[in-house]
């Protein structure tokens, strides 16, 4: 299933945007931003995204933003090609509804959803959802709602399931989809491994050092191919790529330069908390913000060549950045690839701005060293006559 291409997709923040690092998420406070997330901004993030050669947007789930499928749905029209990575959470919601979801969404956007599923990080959150399960309990009603919710996108008989969590009967769709929507899965523990192994079209990981993520990449292969199939790989990272290598370390300086340590002390108490092996993995990049001041040079926090975890310092989730110039985060966007990473999933603060850094900087390096980009054909005399060999890390089905 490797792509040949690089395939990259950016982010809405549908709970607001900012100029400076947006904390909140994974146990700790809501993501707040000084520029709201109305239907004029999200739009322009959209066309924005579209313009530049994105596939698609990542869209959020939790308490702190707003609904994932409302918020896209208002912007399939302004729309053409965009596509829309929306969360899915199957412990909140039937499986039979999401499947219609999906393909109300695949009809009326013609085909340009893609679901991101969240199984949800942390039990306190998913408590004010009215969900009391536990983490393991949510992966297997997972596995199984994602057993009902592939059936009903791909085959035209009902489906009866009578599994631990998931209790079905007949389910069964007026009209499947054309064109079934990719699944994208994320999860460091085994437990979500195998979820994604069965399940996804794509796995994804959050930013960590190269050598990290190609050890999780070989066990979600592993798994994938103890279920006879092969996954696409993908990862999360947000993005500060300017013409020079200086200028970008100077935004990324003015970033961590507007952080209160106490606040970053604050954040990492909640974040310590977590559930998630992911944010556990996040955190560690940083020690969880020891020795963090007024100060700090921003480069001390460099963990890989160009990969950053000053955004970790207060933000939840995804918290590394590729960080330098646009030749120096093509070749690192590049490496990944080689690696067998064919979805880049960036964001970048503002949002905005950013999405045009990488649109009019970044891939145009990416085609002269020879990569190909969906969306974005490298001009006639760009592209090298010969595309870099891919490596890919993919089992093949048999």
């Amino acid at each position: 299933m490797a792509n040949s291409e690089i395939t990259l997709h950016w982010f809405l923040p549908t709970y607001g945007d900012s100029r400076a690092i947006m904390a909140g998420g994974h146990g700790t406070t809501g993501h707040y931003g000084e520029r709201e997330a109305d239907l004029g901004y999200l739009t322009q993030l959209a066309l924005a995204a579209e313009s530049n050669g994105f596939d698609s947007v990542l869209v959020p789930t939790g308490l702190w933003c707003e609904d994932a499928w409302i918020a896209t749905a208002a912007l399939i029209g302004a729309t053409k090609r965009l596509s829309f990575l929306v969360a899915a959470r199957p412990s909140l919601v039937s499986p039979t509804v999401i499947a219609q979801q999906a393909t109300t969404f695949q009809k009326l956007s013609n085909g340009r959803l893609k679901l991101n599923v969240v199984i949800g990080g942390e039990d306190h959150e998913q408590r004010a959802f009215g969900d009391h399960r536990s983490k393991e309990e949510r992966y297997a009603v997972g596995d199984e709602s994602l057993q009902v919710i592939n059936h009903l996108l791909t085959e035209d008989e009902p489906i009866t399931l009578r599994g631990e969590h998931v209790d079905v009967e007949n389910a069964v769709l007026s009209r499947r989809p054309a064109q079934p929507p990719q699944v994208f899965f994320g999860g460091s523990s085994p437990a979500g491994i195998e979820v994604a192994a069965k399940h996804a079209q794509v796995y994804l990981t959050w930013g960590e050092r190269p050598a990290d993520v190609q050890a999780k990449i070989e066990r979600a292969r592993t798994a994938a191919a103890r279920h006879r199939r092969e996954l696409d790989y993908g990862i999360r990272l947000h993005i500060i790529a300017r013409e020079t290598e200086d200028e970008a370390w100077t935004e990324a300086q003015r970033l961590i330069d507007g952080l209160d340590p106490e606040v970053v002390n604050q954040i990492q108490g909640g974040l310590a908390r977590s559930q998630s092996e992911g944010q556990r993995r996040m955190t560690a990049l940083h020690s969880r913000g020891d020795g963090f001041t007024h100060g700090t040079d921003a480069r001390e926090l460099e963990v890989a060549p160009n990969l950053w975890a000053g955004i970790g310092l207060v933000r939840g989730g995804a918290g590394t950045a590729l960080v330098g110039s646009y030749a120096q985060v093509a070749e690192r966007i590049g490496e990944y690839f080689d690696a067998g990473l064919s979805h880049f999933i960036f964001s970048g603060y503002p949002h905005l701005e950013e999405a045009f850094h990488v649109g009019e900087g970044v891939i145009p390096e990416l085609h002269r060293l020879g990569y190909g980009v969906k969306n974005r054909p490298a001009p006639e005399g760009e592209a090298r006559a010969a595309q870099v060999p891919f490596a890919p890390v993919a089992a093949s089905a048999s």
